[in-house]
C-alpha cells in the first residue's frame, strides 16, 4: 500500500512538474532565413510569425515560411500588428476597422497554412488605460477573429503605466472584456522581474511578469528600451540581444517564455 501511495505521489508530481514547465521563444519583425532556424532551434521552441507587416516595416517577410519554420521543429506565435490610437477617428470606425483587420488577419492565417483555432495575437503597441476607441477597435477584432473559426490573443504591456494611475494594460483589456475568452501575451522588460537579455534553461513562467494570468511573458526586447530596461544585464554594447550561437549574422531577438511549446497551437495537428 505505501509503495503504491509512493508511485502515485510521483505520478502526481510529475503531472505537476509538466504543467508547470515554461519554455523560451523568440520574435523578430523581420525572418532570420531558413539557415538560420536549425542554430536558434537550439535555443528556442517557437517563434512569433507575422501575418502582416510588422510595426515601422513596410513589407513582411514571413509569409510563405510557415512550412519551413515548422518542419524545422518550433511552435509558433502568430501576429497581426494592430491599429494606432490616431488611426481609430470614432468608436463607430474603430469597430468597422477592427472587423476589417479580423477579416484579413483570418484570411492570411488560412492562407499560411495555418489550422482552424489557432490563436492570433493582436499587437496592441500602445500601453496604459485604453480609451473607448481603442477598446472598440479590440473587442470588434478579437469578436470577428473568433467568429472566423480563430481563437483571439492579444500582445500588450504589462507595466503598470505610472502617469495613468499605475494602470496595467493587459489588466484593463481583460476587466472590460466581457467574458471575451482572450489569450494574455504582456511584455514587462524592466529589470526585475525581466532577467534581462538572457537564454535560462528553466524559462521563468509567464505569471512572473506580473500579470497572473498571461500565458506569454516577453521579458527581453532588441533594442533595449533605455527608459524602461536600462538595469537589465547582458545587452550587447550596441542594446542588442543576441540569439546564443549566431555569428555570421548575429540575429538580434525579443525574447519570451510561455506556458507552451506551441503557444499559439498553430501546428498542424
Amino acid at each position: 500500500m505505501r509503495f503504491a501511495c509512493f508511485v502515485l505521489l510521483n505520478l502526481f508530481c510529475a503531472a505537476a512538474s509538466a504543467q508547470s514547465r515554461a519554455y523560451l521563444g523568440f520574435d523578430r519583425n523581420a525572418y532570420p532565413g531558413d539557415a538560420s532556424l536549425k542554430i536558434l532551434h537550439q535555443t528556442f521552441s517557437y517563434t512569433g510569425y507575422w501575418l502582416n507587416n510588422p510595426p515601422g516595416e513596410k513589407t513582411n517577410t514571413w509569409r510563405t515560411h510557415r512550412v519551413a519554420v515548422e518542419s524545422a521543429g518550433f511552435g509558433f506565435l502568430v501576429l497581426f500588428n494592430g491599429r494606432l490610437y490616431a488611426e481609430l477617428k470614432s468608436i463607430a470606425y474603430a469597430k468597422q476597422l477592427g472587423e476589417s483587420d479580423a477579416h484579413s488577419a483570418v484570411a492570411v492565417a488560412r492562407r499560411e497554412g495555418f489550422p482552424a483555432q489557432t490563436i492570433i495575437f493582436l499587437d496592441q503597441e500602445q500601453g496604459g488605460r485604453m480609451l473607448p476607441e481603442q477598446k472598440a477597435y479590440i473587442y470588434a477584432w478579437v469578436d470577428a477573429v473568433i467568429a472566423g473559426g480563430f481563437r483571439a490573443g492579444i500582445y500588450c504591456s504589462g507595466i503598470p503605466n505610472a502617469d495613468d494611475g499605475n494602470v496595467v494594460t493587459a489588466e484593463d483589456v481583460r476587466s472590460h472584456a466581457g467574458g471575451r475568452q482572450i489569450i494574455y501575451w504582456a511584455i514587462n522588460d524592466a529589470c526585475p522581474p525581466s532577467p534581462g537579455c538572457s537564454f535560462p534553461k528553466d524559462a521563468p513562467a509567464p505569471a512572473q511578469s506580473g500579470v497572473s494570468f498571461a500565458e506569454v511573458w516577453q521579458f527581453a526586447q532588441s533594442p533595449r528600451r533605455k527608459d524602461v530596461a536600462a538595469h537589465c544585464a547582458n545587452y550587447s554594447r550596441d542594446d542588442e540581444c543576441y540569439a546564443p550561437g549566431t555569428s555570421s549574422p548575429k540575429i538580434y531577438v525579443d525574447v519570451n517564455t510561455a506556458t507552451s511549446p506551441d503557444p499559439s497551437q498553430g501546428r498542424l495537428r
